[in-house]
């Protein structure tokens, strides 16, 4: 599947790594929950069954895009993802899936060490991310890293509900990157 190396990110009691097949069954109850999916566009869940998305992490080409799971204490509570742009860019994203660990520092820590072996160890010169404007959490923590605002498309894509979206396009180079200390 073209995988030619193990995704594995730790940091204390935090852990990114490759999300494996096994994965599937709680990715597919994260993704298919509104709730969680919401900020992304899909209010009610991507409906993707376990099987679709096992499939899908078999036939993952790792060198160009990217699924992990985040964990704390051996317990998974997330999902990131990065994609190679070409040109040593990479797109990132992370959702904290259970709510109990939001809003606790979590994501800043665990973009700060994803983001950081994008630098150091695969040679990235930049990372982007694009995020809903309505998003005001995700917005502050990409600032918060060092992100910089390139632009705002207005009412650029449309959610599940068919209702207009609007969403930041942000950029990061390592001399901007700030690494958060965990």
């Amino acid at each position: 599947n073209g995988n030619s190396f193990i995704m594995f990110i730790q940091n204390n009691n935090l852990i990114i790594r490759d999300a494996i097949p096994s994965d599937a069954t709680l990715l597919s109850s994260w993704w298919n929950d509104g709730k969680i999916m919401v900020h992304v566009g899909f209010p009610y869940g991507l409906g993707e069954t376990a099987s679709q998305i096992e499939k899908m992490i078999k036939n993952n080409d790792n060198k160009l895009n990217r699924l992990l799971i985040i964990q704390i204490d051996n317990v998974s509570i997330g999902e990131m993802h990065y994609n190679n742009k070409g040109y040593n860019i990479a797109s990132v994203g992370i959702k904290i899936c259970i709510l109990k660990y939001q809003e606790k520092g979590y994501g800043k820590q665990f973009l700060s060490m994803l983001i950081n072996s994008l630098f150091k160890d695969f040679g990235y010169k930049k990372i982007i991310i694009d995020v809903a404007l309505s998003n005001k959490r995700a917005c502050y923590l990409y600032e918060k890293l060092g992100f910089r605002k390139l632009s705002v498309d207005i009412d650029s894509w449309k959610n599940q509900l068919g209702e207009l979206q609007s969403s930041v396009n942000y950029e990061l180079t390592k001399e901007n990157f700030l690494l958060t200390e965990i």
